[in-house]
């Protein structure tokens, strides 16, 4: 009997030493069931992009068995980082204007893995602005043009670089506003260097105010690559233009909804007179451009306005739009097509040719 116990003793006593070493055994990933946990899951975000590079940046991936978590970033199926602990990664010599694609792969170093996609655009490589050879032909002393980022500012002092009987002179005249008031332009002790004597219009016809009177401060901004606006937008009174000239372009109007027939008479041989404002003009500019291809100014929305005749074929363009615009090559464009103005070949009480009757083709500025 006594043998039969100490036999029953060694048995248990094996028994209770192969089960505690079985129960220690978790494979050393400490959740006891033998089974390996992937990293959770993650988001990768793009945080910023070049024309040439981006940066990306993503949350962490924790490992419930405890285990190191690295990274591995892929884009378009190569693996260009491998073990990274950071949680962002930067790509550089990309291609601009260029879509990629990528992963990244989170690893506990056990086999186990999660992965989180991401996609990058690049920016579009942008060709600095340049001053469009045309502007070389505005009065360097009555204008200052400048580039400023992507636009283009032109000032101007307002003051035309040409002969006027607008300019100050020894004739004093009168004339009578729409209020029935008298307006005197007293008489200047001497003539201005630039003044000439009245043809087309006189003394009488004259409006009040003479050129020097206007000295004033003018400002366009446009685009330096002016595009064609989704729909046209009507002209109003004052400025819509500043000419070669340094003086400002107006409209068809001499007032709200009222028409240039009456006022014609008081405009100088080069169809301009003085006004509210300025000195501006209405009708085909006649000191520097007779029934050709010259380059009158700039409208608003920031396309050229040229003659009556196009230098694409010397001739009087047939294709123009109701503004009076096309588009072909010019003096200034460089042998590109581009869109511009023309004064419209059409008369306009028997012997004239209105700059611009049309509406803004491209959305314009404010001339200040």
């Amino acid at each position: 009997m006594k043998n039969y116990f100490k036999i029953l003793l060694v048995i248990l006593s094996v028994s209770t030493v192969f089960w505690a070493c079985s129960s220690n055994d978790d494979s050393g990933n400490g959740d006891g069931d033998g089974e390996n946990q992937a990293p959770s899951t993650f988001i990768v975000a793009v945080s910023s992009t070049s024309t040439s590079g981006a940066t990306i940046n993503w949350t962490q991936a924790t490992d419930d068995d405890g285990d190191i978590v690295t990274y591995t970033v892929n884009l378009d199926g190569s693996e260009l980082a491998t073990n990274l602990s950071t949680q962002n990664y930067t790509f550089s010599g990309l291609t601009n204007s260029t879509s990629y694609s990528g992963s990244v792969v989170a690893s506990d170093g056990n086999g186990g893995t999660s992965t989180a996609s991401f996609s990058i655009t690049t920016d579009t490589e942008t060709t600095p602005a340049t001053l469009h050879l045309a502007f070389a032909e505005f009065d360097a002393d009555n204008t200052d043009i400048m580039l400023s980022g992507s636009n283009v500012v032109i000032e101007s002092n307002g003051l035309p670089n040409h002969t006027s009987p607008y300019w100050s002179n020894t004739t004093e005249r009168s004339a009578v506003d729409p209020m029935g008031n008298t307006l005197v332009t007293p008489a200047a002790a001497e003539n201005h260097p630039l003044f000439v004597e009245p043809t087309v219009t006189s003394y009488t016809q004259m409006a009040p105010g003479n050129i020097d009177d206007f000295n004033g401060s003018y400002s366009l901004t446009v685009s330096a690559n002016p595009a064609l606006a989704s729909s046209s937008t009507s002209t109003g009174l004052g400025p819509i233009g500043i000419a070669i000239s340094g003086s400002m372009i107006y409209n068809d109007e001499e007032g709200p909804n009222i028409p240039l027939d009456n006022a014609v008479g008081s405009l100088d041989y080069t169809a301009a007179h003085t006004g509210p404002q300025s000195y501006h003009y209405h009708l085909e500019t006649k000191a520097w451009s007779n029934d050709d291809d010259k380059l009158i100014g700039i409208i608003a929305d920031g396309f050229f306005i040229y003659g009556r005749k196009c230098n694409s074929t010397n001739d009087y363009p047939s294709d123009l739009d109701a503004s009076g615009g096309h588009t072909s090559t010019t003096q200034h464009s460089d042998g590109a097509s581009e869109y511009h103005y023309h004064i419209q070949n059409e008369l306009y009480l028997n012997q004239y040719y209105i700059l611009f009757p049309g509406d803004y083709q491209g959305t314009p500025s404010n001339i200040q």
